[in-house]
């Protein structure tokens, strides 16, 4: 069951929101905050591990930077129409 929540920080609209992506893992949240978007997840196991040291968390951060400029994708669309023209015979 999908349940988001709005609010404002600083001007800027912040959302988070759970329950849309990321259904095979435990809890998965997605934060919104201006044109900044991160999703973050979270796996258990669903029982306590037998015989490990229950003073060390092991976590993992995977980070992942995504850049969508929209001057990249003009710039190969330019490059075919810049291209020579055809002569027809």
């Amino acid at each position: 069951m999908p349940h988001s929540v709005q609010t404002q920080v600083n001007k800027q609209a912040l959302s988070i929101e759970t329950g849309k992506v990321a259904k095979q893992a435990d809890g998965a949240v997605v934060v919104r905050c201006g044109g900044t978007v991160v999703l973050s997840t979270v796996v258990a196991a669903k029982s306590p591990m037998e015989g490990r040291d229950r003073d060390f968390l092991p976590l993992t951060v995977e980070y992942r930077e995504r850049a969508y400029a929209g001057a990249a994708s003009r710039a190969a669309s330019s490059s075919a129409r810049a291209g020579r023209t055809r002569r027809r015979p």
